[in-house]
């Protein structure tokens, strides 16, 4: 059998647990648990690259493709400890001048991180900015179903991973990535982190704009 090892990317079918409760899955029963209209979607990880909790990514190394696995984890290979200086005391006026009616329970994005309105006071909201599974054990049930290995799968997964889009490339006997001159900065940053990943060295070329095309054709005829 086919043991998964670092940096082997796969497809996995996971569901998290948290008290007995599902907090998050992509198997289809489990996860009209959280919410009925939920669409499932295909999750693929790098294996060892944190895409996952620590606790998750460690377990699963070394499993055999297609055999169902359960793992419990510690708080600390979960979502770490909770952190007092993560409660923090905000001014109404911070929600009120975003139009927003702070109420205890509420959860919502601000300074892009969620956080929960625990209590509202006067002029004083007091916000939790901990993730909400900090402090807990967890379970997870999980399979791995695919192991990807298309070259050009892989590197769209590690461009989403590093850059949060996928740029256009070629894959050769190294992958040569084409864009404006200030995409060469990440590019170049990032090529330890990609030969790592994928065994391949990444290159830079300046994307020629098609004005300037046009331009050299018209030139040489």
């Amino acid at each position: 059998m086919t043991t998964i090892k670092k940096n082997d990317f796969v497809e996995i079918k996971y569901t998290g647990f948290a008290n007995g409760s599902v907090f998050d899955s992509n198997i289809p029963e489990d996860l009209k648990k959280i919410n009925e209209k939920a669409k499932v979607k295909e999750t693929i990880i790098i294996i060892g690259q944190g895409m996952v909790v620590p606790g998750l990514d460690k377990a699963l190394e070394e499993k055999e493709m297609g055999k169902e696995y359960e793992v419990t984890l510690s708080v600390k290979e979960g979502f770490g400890e909770r952190k007092k200086d993560l409660v923090k005391t905000i001014p109404l006026k911070i929600f009120t001048e975003k139009n927003v009616l702070p109420r205890p329970g509420m959860v919502l994005a601000l300074d892009n991180m969620i956080a929960k309105i625990i209590t509202v006071s006067g002029a004083r909201v007091i916000t939790d900015f901990n993730n909400p599974l900090a402090g807990k054990e967890l379970k997870y049930k999980f399979q791995i179903v695919k192991k990807v290995e298309d070259e050009k799968e892989k590197c769209k997964i590690v461009f989403e991973m590093l850059f949060r889009f996928v740029p256009k490339f070629e894959v050769g006997k190294e992958v040569i990535v084409k864009g404006p001159k200030q995409m060469e900065m990440f590019i170049n940053a990032l090529k330890d982190k990609f030969k790592e990943i994928i065994g391949k060295d990444i290159k830079f070329e300046l994307e020629e704009k098609k004005e300037n095309k046009e331009e050299k054709k018209q030139d040489n005829k």
